[in-house]
């Protein structure tokens, strides 16, 4: 079966350090028409739920921890069965916004995981928050960067638990060495490829200091 990749977009706030934003974030179901996987839930279980319909969720991969990306886990786990993964460093994170719920499963630079003919290697890339990871499927030549790398430079680094230096570093050691070609699919926003991305690193390392 062919593998596809789904793109939800949903919506709600972020909140941290006292402020709240709205904000609208990309969920991506990857998978064929038996089994997928969704990379953050974000926001709204039920409209996440009714587009896995009736396909088996077998994972919810946290691409970091910050409450607009996991917000929706839990219910979502509940709901399916799905196990929730994330880096063991985002825990302090994840704690503010589910103080009574772990995820089931600690992500591991390096590890690969599979599902429904999909194989996501993944890369931790922290920086944007400590536990921050990125996925890559070489077969499908895609990388999901949650909020490490977007359209126009590296997530946001100006509150509690971030930092630039480590995330230019996560950019430049993990990201910037993939094909020029591989895509590169956002936790928000629209797509766009290391290739166009690699050119502008000392131009965010300028902006950045």
């Amino acid at each position: 079966m062919t593998v596809r990749i789904e793109r939800l977009v949903t919506a709600g706030q972020f909140t941290l350090d006292g402020g709240t934003w709205d904000v609208e974030n990309n969920v991506w179901i990857v998978g064929d028409e038996r089994e997928v996987i969704v990379i953050d839930a974000a926001h709204d279980a039920e409209a996440i739920a009714r587009a896995v319909d009736d396909r088996r969720l077998i994972a919810i991969v946290c691409t970091h921890a910050h409450n607009d990306h996991v917000n929706a886990a839990p219910a979502l786990a509940d709901r399916t069965g799905a196990t929730i993964w994330l880096h063991p460093d985002d825990l302090p994170l994840w704690k503010t916004t589910h103080p009574h719920r772990d995820p089931d499963r600690h992500l591991l630079d390096g590890q690969v995981i599979e599902a429904a003919g999909a194989d996501l290697t993944v890369l931790h890339t922290p920086g944007h928050a400590p536990g921050a990871v990125c996925l890559y499927d070489p077969a499908l030549g895609t990388v999901f960067t949650g909020d490490t790398l977007f359209q126009g430079g590296p997530g946001a680094t100006g509150r509690s638990y971030s930092h630039f230096p480590t995330i230019i570093d996560s950019i430049r050691d993990k990201l910037l060495t993939l094909p020029p070609e591989t895509k590169v699919l956002t936790g928000h926003g629209d797509p766009t490829t290391i290739g166009t991305e690699a050119p502008h690193l000392e131009e965010w390392i300028k902006r950045g200091h």
